[in-house]
């Protein structure tokens, strides 16, 4: 029993240590002053704002429970070891050596620590040069997140998306909702190339398309990124988008120019102007913070137009011809099961780039 003792006494030090350092307590006492909000009966006067806090509470509570029930197992079997002897030592080695594996698991939450990782995020994803070739290959890449959302539990909605005249996308936007969301796919953030024989040529020959992936952190409140509102031009037009009855009589959609860095938001799915201005802000605020973490300036201000990666930073190849390789430029991690990559099953990707940081 003295060797499952110390082992235990080691899991609990290690255990305490990610407790710390995740801010466990701190973020028990938020759930404790949400649970008190959502609970009064006057919050839901405004349900836009009790259905954040309502979101903000489940997200906590998520990220803080297998910490809760980890702590609870320790302290249980602490208790049991002191009073056991050695014919329950099998049993009680089997339930440590799961609550070592469960451990493992939950250090990962320690590569989420950036000022934006927890947040939500959104997904952009443009076509490139290269007319239907590079709109295929941008509704490929949508497909394969997609169906990486649905195997790691995310919520996506669409925001906005325009399709390609013959095949795939031009561009698609969506808000992604899960814990560590933004945390989770910033790996994805810059330009996807694909090799393969063109479906699109007479001749089947081999080419080379390439798409847009932009990751941005969901920032729903000015707190985090201060914009000034004259550096702001806001344009609507008639949307093309879903919205119900009069939605293509009004103008509901909304472009938003922020005039310093030219960066620029068109939102048309939300179902009247103040929602779709509401969403171009909120994913403008991400495009900056983005552009603010790349160029390390203190403040938006400091930010400097056309210094962004983005299409300048290629991150990984798809090559299905004359080879089979999925390649990340930047960890060196690949896979010949392209396949699978395409149908969603990235994590190793996301792994290998979040052990290297």
């Amino acid at each position: 029993m003295q060797e499952l003792e110390k082992r235990l006494a080691s899991l609990e030090a290690d255990f305490l240590g990610v407790y710390e350092k995740l801010k466990i307590d701190e973020k028990l006492e938020q759930i404790a002053k949400l649970e008190k909000e959502v609970a009064e009966p006057e919050i839901w006067r405004n349900v836009e704002e009790a259905t954040k806090k309502n979101q903000e509470l489940a997200a906590l509570s998520e990220e803080a429970q297998p910490f809760i029930l980890l702590k609870t197992q320790i302290n249980d079997l602490k208790e049991l070891i002191s009073i056991s002897d050695e014919e329950l030592k099998g049993e009680i080695e089997g339930q440590l050596i799961a609550m070592e594996e469960n451990l493992v698991e939950l250090k990962k939450a320690l590569r989420f620590t950036g000022p934006y990782d927890s947040k939500n995020a959104i997904i952009r994803i443009t076509s490139g040069a290269g007319g239907t070739e590079a709109m295929d290959w941008a509704g490929i890449l949508e497909r394969m997140y997609l169906r990486f959302f649905e195997k790691k539990g995310f919520k996506a909605a669409l925001l906005d998306r325009t399709e390609g005249e013959e095949a795939g996308i031009k561009t698609a936007v969506y808000e992604i909702t899960g814990s560590n969301a933004y945390g989770t796919l910033k790996s994805e953030h810059g330009v996807h190339r694909l090799v393969r024989l063109s479906p699109f040529n007479a001749n089947n020959l081999r080419q080379t398309s390439f798409a847009l992936v932009e990751i941005l952190p969901v920032i729903d409140t000015d707190t985090d990124v201060v914009i000034d509102e004259k550096d702001l031009r806001v344009d609507t037009y008639h949307s093309g988008g879903h919205g119900g009855q009069g939605v293509n009589t009004t103008n509901s959609a909304v472009r938003i120019t922020h005039l310093p860095t030219g960066i620029a938001v068109a939102i048309q799915n939300e179902r009247n102007f103040h929602q779709n201005k509401e969403k171009a802000m909120e994913i403008l605020r991400g495009k900056l913070a983005q552009m603010q973490m790349e160029q390390n300036a203190a403040t938006i201000s400091e930010l400097r137009a056309g210094e962004s990666a983005g299409w300048g930073q290629q991150i990984r190849n798809y090559v299905l011809q004359p080879y089979r390789l999925v390649k990340d430029t930047r960890t060196g991690h690949e896979t010949a099961d392209t396949d699978g990559v395409l149908d969603g099953r990235i994590d190793e990707f996301i792994d290998a780039y979040l052990e290297n940081l």
